[in-house]
């Protein structure tokens, strides 16, 4: 696959959507404005939010090198990736709840965001997988 055709890649769609999500809620409950920015920490809330920043980014990027590597190995090390930062995503998610955050309805629209982009990300780790064999 080329990069340009990336675009095309639903599944690259759902990474790039749900890393919008992520970066929206982390900023929202960042209590240091300028998390964003991904200088020094200042609360629970902040590291949660650097975090999901930081897997959101890394999502997408190793959907990326997945699509567009040719050697089955990174490419199985990629999709190994990608599960474990949804799965941390989903713990993000709940550190914040348990946090006492009021607005559970953004962190709800996250989760489902992830529910939605795991999906798609089973087909075409399934489809990958077959091209392997």
């Amino acid at each position: 696959m080329e990069r340009s055709s990336l675009n095309t890649l639903g599944v690259y769609r759902r990474s790039l959507a749900l890393r919008d999500m992520s970066e929206a809620v982390a900023a929202y409950f960042a209590q240091n404005r300028e998390i964003l920015s991904l200088r020094k920490i200042d609360s629970f809330r902040d590291d949660i939010s650097k975090s999901l920043l930081a897997d959101a980014d890394l999502i997408t990027k190793e959907v990326e090198q997945a699509a567009l590597s040719n050697c089955p190995s990174v490419r199985m090390r990629s999709l190994s990736y990608v599960n474990i930062m949804t799965r941390n995503i989903l713990a993000y998610c709940n550190g914040l709840e348990r946090d006492g955050v009021k607005e559970k309805e953004y962190l709800n629209l996250l989760r489902k965001e992830i529910r939605i982009f795991r999906v798609s990300f089973k087909k075409w780790r399934k489809s990958l997988i077959n091209k392997n064999d």
